[in-house]
């Protein structure tokens, strides 16, 4: 049996006369994802860049550079007036071999560096890449630029970056509470009610970032279902919990989370439902929140009937589902999603402080999750340690950037940004380097993207396919896919890890991403320093060895390199135990202190009120959306946007894949609509419509639901961004990619995060000839001249 592994699962190679023809699904997967089994295909098809190539206009001026005698040169890096970075995306590469495209690439960070300083290079590289924990570009790209002197970095991420920010002041870190979730059997065992802000979707627990060998969340709904718990999914989309079988379904508001969990708390306070003793004992701040919930801090109480002004959801269902918490051993989750909107910060702090108000944090079955159903792992019970990992070394370099405020940093360099009660500038970038994800699908208000883009002087790709991201680069070279390469498959607390094994060879000549960041680092004089002497098998060794200790301090026993290589994969099932999740705080807060300040969660911060924040207080309060205001309280554009994770791709993954494709209608994004607001607009299903706001238009295929709240739309993230026209911003976007809609803007002064989820349009039926979608149409690539 041979495996790979990608964020989609785990597969088995299948192979006809020793030659690998597709994948299947692993044998011990309870519940495959059929994602990734169409990757093979996909990995190999017309829209692989096979060679290295650069746009010619660059090409033609760095050649013109480098034709003039020593000394006559333009002293510094090249501009973006000589690149001609306006005609990013409009004209045609050109091949060049790997050696011209090295010494390229290392040319122009070399000049940058020596001109600018390593301040100047950006090479955060945000996206999820590979499953592989050495062949992974992320940590590829950071070693090589820390190799190099150092780069400006980003810090959080797009997922859940508000919340990155918020919760170590509150609780713990993100990365702490994702991977010490309360684990299915417990859930099974002991909770009676869960309730779910933003439900448990199926779409999302396919993925985890380091692969998922066992699909569990499914069967932990089932057994939870079968031992009698209840299920309240809080969201504006029915389908978000759509894999339990009967629940209820409270059709919120978008965006009012936070109004119905303060209308919960504040019953659950006047009624004296609340847990005194827990609040003494492991919290500081109650005492100052219980003044906002009365009122008495803003003349406002957060009564049901006011929430329900908000929220739209009844005052008494509010005032007997408080009740029911109070009654139950209740488990509160929260979605990923509701962080990634204005003010996004406030319905986790919210969360933390009911659960708090109810007593039931570090008891089975009771507490706080904070992205049950955001990806396989939470509820996993494997063995928690660090896995094979590569070590980045140190990037001197102090600038960075909260990742969704990339093009700020663009548009604006020495411009002041705040994050974390910290004032920083934004640094003045020159060369832009990207392996592993793409800008032009995880980022917002493309159109406003497209326009900063175009101010540095070089951009460099790594790219396996023909993305939006590699057309409008200078430089793109061919890098492999995991089906092309030696790789350890390894996500925290799953049950397998998988050796993941060569299937097919390079396709054209693309590298492994070692292999390119070798060849730069040789021409920078930092080959030693990146690669320690060792080939790519070698650090496999190295890593692995190096996680063998961390994994016996976890209970765990793996086997040397050479058996866990030749058995396929190394199976952590025996060590697997129940997880409560602040358990042992529970146990003894003082001998188990959280990381916070005061050791206790923090429902009032004494730290983040000392930041004065305007949009974000000393403890959980309401603030009305941006696209509440203005123009959409004028009725401009009535509808919320919804553009959340895709059922048949991670991101835009493999978006020409015909998993991928099979959810398109007639090659379009689907865009889902309750019936009514079609009707309102004489729209039918299956009609192409215009999405559109101030920052954008885009085409959809209208599917219509009666799974949505009326007033809310659903375009899914993913599809490969396909503007009418590359020669500039603004034009109409054909295939269904909603970024061209959503908002560039920080969730608050203090995290910065994204908040795509806060976004209002207007649809209307497509009356002319749909233009034909492109996006899978490579771009012009002239032969090596």
């Amino acid at each position: 049996m041979s495996l790979t592994s990608s964020h989609w699962g785990t597969y088995e190679v299948v192979r006809d006369g020793g030659q690998a023809v597709g994948l299947q699904a692993f044998r011990h997967d309870p519940d495959p994802s059929p994602i990734g089994l169409s990757v093979f295909e996909a990995a190999t098809g017309p829209l692989r860049i096979q060679k290295p190539v650069v746009r010619s206009s660059w090409l033609q001026a760095q050649r013109a550079r480098r034709a003039l005698p020593p000394g006559t040169r333009a002293p510094g890096p090249i501009t973006a007036e000589e690149g001609a970075t306006h005609l990013r995306g409009q004209e045609p590469f050109v091949e060049v071999s790997w050696d011209e495209a090295l010494d390229l690439v290392a040319g122009a960070i070399r000049e940058v560096i020596d001109t600018h300083g390593n301040e100047s290079l950006y090479a955060g590289s945000y996206g999820w890449s590979s499953a592989g924990r050495f062949h992974h570009a992320q940590s590829q790209v950071h070693r090589f630029f820390n190799s190099v002197g150092g780069y400006v970095r980003h810090a959080t991420n797009y997922s859940f970056g508000a919340a990155q920010v918020l919760m170590p002041h509150v609780v713990a870190p993100m990365d702490h509470l994702i991977t010490h979730h309360t684990s299915w059997d417990v859930l099974a065992e002991h909770c009676e009610l869960f309730v779910s802000f933003g439900g448990v979707p199926s779409r999302n627990v396919q993925v985890s970032a380091g692969g998922a060998s066992q699909h569990k969340v499914r069967d932990g709904l089932a057994a939870m279902r079968a031992n009698g718990v209840r299920f309240v999914s809080v969201s504006p989309d029915a389908a978000d919990l759509d894999h339990v079988g009967e629940h209820e379904w409270l059709a919120i508001r978008p965006h009012s989370d936070t109004a119905l969990l303060l209308a919960l708390a504040y019953v659950v306070y006047v009624e004296g439902l609340h847990d005194r003793d827990f609040l003494d004992k492991y919290c500081v701040g109650f005492q100052r929140v219980v003044p906002y919930l009365l009122g008495e801090a803003d003349g406002e109480p957060k009564t049901p009937a006011w929430a329900e002004a908000k929220t739209g959801i009844a005052a008494e269902r509010i005032c007997t589902l408080a009740r029911e918490m109070a009654a139950s051993r209740t488990m509160i989750n929260i979605a990923w999603s509701l962080q990634r909107a204005h003010h996004g910060e406030q319905p986790y702090w919210m969360l933390v402080t009911l659960a708090a108000m109810l007593g039931q944090i570090g008891l089975p079955g009771g507490g706080f999750g904070v992205g049950y159903g955001a990806t396989s792992l939470m509820g996993n019970d494997a063995p928690l340690f660090s896995g094979p990992t590569l070590p980045q070394g140190k990037n001197p370099v102090q600038a960075f950037i909260p990742v969704a405020r990339l093009t700020d940093m663009l548009e604006q360099p020495g411009g002041r940004f705040t994050y974390d009660g910290q004032d920083h500038r934004y640094p003045d970038i020159h060369l832009v380097y990207w392996a592993g994800g793409n800008p032009y699908h995880h980022h917002q208000d493309l159109n406003r993207l497209m326009r900063a883009w175009r101010r540095p002087g070089a951009v460099v790709v790594h790219e396996q396919f023909w993305t939006a991201t590699a057309r409008m680069a200078d430089v793109v070279l061919p890098a492999t896919t995991s089906l092309e390469r030696d790789d350890i498959g390894y996500s925290n607390r799953d049950r397998f890890i998988i050796a993941m094994k060569r299937a097919i060879e390079p396709v054209g000549e693309a590298l492994d991403d070692y292999d390119i960041f070798t060849g730069l680092a040789r021409r920078l004089g930092a080959e030693a320093l990146y690669t320690e002497g060792r080939t790519a098998m070698e650090w496999l060794k190295e890593i692995y060895g190096q996680s063998e200790s961390r994994a016996q301090r976890a209970g765990a026993a793996l086997p040397d390199f050479d058996t866990f290589w030749a058995q396929d994969c190394c199976d952590l099932g025996a060590w697997s135990a129940p997880v409560v999740m602040l358990a042992q705080f529970r146990a003894d807060p003082v001998a188990h202190p959280l990381a916070t300040p005061s050791g206790r969660i923090e429902l009032y911060s004494e730290t983040i009120a000392g930041f004065d924040c305007e949009d974000c207080a000393g403890h959980a309060r309401w603030f009305e959306p941006v696209e509440w205001l203005g123009s959409a309280a004028a009725g401009e554009f009535p509808l919320h946007m919804l553009s959340n994770q895709p059922a048949a791709k991670l991101h835009s993954q493999y978006d020409h894949g015909a998993s991928s494709r099979s959810h398109k209608v007639d090659g379009r994004e689907p865009i889902l609509l309750n019936p009514e607001d079609a009707q309102a607009r004489g729209i039918v299903d299956g009609d192409v419509v215009r999405v559109f706001n101030a920052r954008g238009d885009c085409l959809a295929a209208a599917r219509l639901t009666p799974q949505l709240r009326p007033g809310v739309v659903k375009l899914s993230t993913g599809a490969w961004f396909d503007p009418s026209s590359w020669a500039g911003a603004d034009s109409l976007e054909k295939h269904g990619n909603p970024n061209v809609l959503t908002r560039d803007q920080g969730a608050s002064s203090l995290s910065q995060g994204c908040m795509a989820q806060t976004c209002l349009v207007e649809i209307e039926r497509f009356a002319a000839q749909p233009p034909a979608v492109t996006a899978f149409e490579p771009p012009t690539v002239l032969p090596r001249t």
